[in-house]
């Protein structure tokens, strides 16, 4: 069984891509399918999602992170190492991130420029982040992998990326989430070109998987509305309108960014490119974070009593929407329109 790579990516900061990957690889699990979540973020904070610091010290110790995975090759040594993913409930593991992970930045410069003069072992750097995920997902019979990445245009990203089947951008109601998005687009196009070069003159004889960095965009997710159920109706109305430009604004920004096409049509809703829209949740993401739990896990006993009871259920139907959206478009292999 060849896993689905699903990768979720926004170049701006803070849009809650991390909140969204975690919750995607408990709601995969739940419904059935068995979820490898590899964290490729330098600043590790899915790895903080599922664990707290003493479990996290122990992992490094017992050689369990990505770093791990990597450090021969980083060392110049020898190739990477076999991850070992740690199981966190049924269909559900992780390989750890790893603050080290930054190390291996320079490897990946360095590479991605001896690939034009033809060297080997620059295609062994490159493909490492890809060998390791399908090595990790053999071991724990994962169907899907999750990659969270973090939130630049760097060497990391650029092989975690070439290294997925299917991109999802997260996007809040923000400018600066709009921009990311753009470059991001931008930065994806470009790689995959480059990259299609590469294999093409270098990716033949070489006994090892190599990606296609075929990566199909498959949509965007809203992170962060708000709804104002119980507002006054003309407040209701305003509200409306304002998520309705804003929505017409990102498709056609969503387009423009990973398919280089600006459509003149006008942008029918729902746009076929939104997979979902996710709350704020309110206080519950401290609540949950506090004792490791998904939102929709959370119990009277965690805190969310009165009104976070009624929210816990609306998290768990929004997550479960959008885990469904993004399975029927990974298995039709939607392009954007």
């Amino acid at each position: 069984m060849i896993p689905k790579i699903i990768g979720l990516f926004n170049s701006k900061s803070g849009v809650g891509t991390t909140t969204v990957v975690y919750h995607l690889a408990h709601i995969f699990s739940k419904m059935g399918h068995s979820v490898l979540a590899i964290d490729l973020d330098p600043q590790a904070n899915l790895t903080s999602a599922f664990f707290d610091e003493m479990e996290i010290g122990q992992h490094q110790l017992d050689h369990k992170t990505i770093f791990a995975c990597l450090e021969p090759m980083i060392n110049g040594v020898g190739d990477i190492q076999e991850p070992q993913p740690i199981k966190i409930r049924d269909r559900l593991f992780v390989i750890d991130g790893d603050l080290n992970l930054n190390f291996f930045e320079d490897n990946l410069i360095d590479a991605w420029q001896k690939h034009y003069e033809g060297k080997e072992d620059a295609l062994r750097i490159t493909t490492a982040f890809y060998r390791i995920m399908l090595s990790g997902a053999e071991k724990c019979g994962a169907e899907i992998i999750l990659v969270d990445v973090g939130p630049n245009l760097g060497a990391i990203n650029r092989a975690a990326i070439l290294s997925m089947d299917y991109l999802v951008s997260p996007i809040t109601i923000d400018p600066f989430s709009m921009q990311g998005m753009k470059c991001g687009g931008a930065y994806v196009r470009s790689w995959q070109q480059n990259w299609k070069t590469i294999i093409q003159k270098q990716g033949k004889g070489l006994n090892i998987p190599i990606p296609k960095g075929e990566v199909t965009p498959i949509g965007y997710v809203f992170l962060h509305h708000v709804r104002r159920q119980s507002s006054p109706l003309n407040l209701c109305m305003q509200y409306a309108e304002g998520i309705t430009r804003a929505n017409a604004l990102f498709a056609q920004q969503y387009r423009q960014s990973f398919t280089n096409v600006f459509s003149d049509r006008g942008i029918e809703f729902p746009d076929s490119n939104c997979l979902g829209s996710l709350q704020s949740y309110c206080s519950l993401i401290p609540m949950a974070q506090e004792v490791l739990k998904p939102i929709f896990d959370l119990l009277p006993a965690d805190g969310a009593i009165g009104g976070y009871t009624n929210l816990v259920g609306i998290a768990y139907h929004e997550f479960k929407a959008l885990a469904e959206s993004i399975i029927t478009r990974t298995s039709q292999n939607v392009q954007p329109e």
